[in-house]
C-alpha cells in the first residue's frame, strides 16, 4: 500500500483528488491539506510514501515545501501538480529533489501511475514541460539581482531591501535597474512579472 499526502488549496479539486486516489486498491490517502505551511509537520507525523503537492499553495509554495520534505522526511517522495507552464518552475522543482512534475489536467490514470512510479523511486516529468524548460534557457539574472527582485516582489521598497541585505539604497537601485534591463522590462513591476512567469522568483 502506497501512503499518499495531498496538498491542494482548492477544496473541490482536493476532494476530487482524494476520491480518485482512493479508488485504487494499492493507494491510500493518509492526509489532505489546504496550506503549504502544514506539509512538513504533517508528513513528519504521518510518514507518507508520496506527497502530491499543488505548486501554488498559501503559506508555503509546493516546491519550497518539497525541499523541506527532502530534508525532514527524506523517505517521502514528492509529485508536483502545476497549472502554471513556467519553465523555471521545473528547474526549481528538480533542485528541490522533486520526483514528479505533472500538469493538473493530466488524466486520472496517468496521475495514479505517476504516484506508483514515484513511490518506486522513479522520476516522472511531463514531456511538454520538459521541452519548454529546455527551450527557455537559464535566468540572465545574477543571484543578487534575483534576491533583490524577489524582495521587491514581496512589496519591499529600496530602503527596506538595503537594510535586509546590508547594502546601500543606491546599490539596491542599481541591482533593480540592471534586472529591468536584462529582462527587457518596461519597469520594476514588469520585470517582476517576467521573472515570475519564467519561474525565477518564488510566488508569495
Amino acid at each position: 500500500m502506497v501512503r499518499v499526502l495531498i496538498a491542494e488549496d482548492m477544496h473541490m479539486l482536493r476532494k476530487a483528488l482524494v476520491s480518485l486516489i482512493e479508488l485504487e486498491s494499492d493507494l491510500e490517502v493518509v492526509a489532505e491539506l489546504s496550506s503549504g505551511t502544514d506539509i512538513v509537520p504533517t508528513a513528519m507525523a504521518m510518514r507518507p510514501d508520496v506527497a502530491v503537492l499543488d505548486i501554488d499553495l498559501p503559506g508555503t509554495d509546493g516546491i519550497t515545501a518539497a525541499a523541506g520534505l527532502h530534508t525532514s522526511v527524506p523517505e517521502c517522495r514528492t509529485l508536483i501538480l502545476t497549472s502554471l507552464g513556467r519553465p523555471g518552475n521545473l528547474r526549481r522543482a528538480l533542485a528541490a529533489h522533486v520526483s514528479g512534475f505533472l500538469p493538473k489536467d493530466s488524466d486520472p490514470d496517468s496521475l495514479c501511475a505517476a504516484i506508483r512510479q514515484v513511490a518506486a523511486g522513479e522520476r516522472v516529468i511531463d514531456p511538454q514541460l520538459a521541452l519548454a524548460t529546455l527551450d527557455s534557457g537559464p535566468s540572465p539574472l545574477t543571484d543578487r539581482e534575483r534576491e533583490v527582485l524577489q524582495l521587491a516582489s514581496e512589496g519591499m521598497e529600496a530602503g527596506q531591501i538595503a537594510s535586509r541585505l546590508h547594502l546601500s539604497s543606491g546599490t539596491v537601485r542599481n541591482y533593480l535597474t540592471s534586472a529591468v534591463s536584462k529582462l527587457n522590462a518596461r519597469n520594476r513591476v514588469d520585470a517582476i512579472r517576467i521573472a515570475r512567469e519564467a519561474g525565477w522568483l518564488h510566488s508569495v
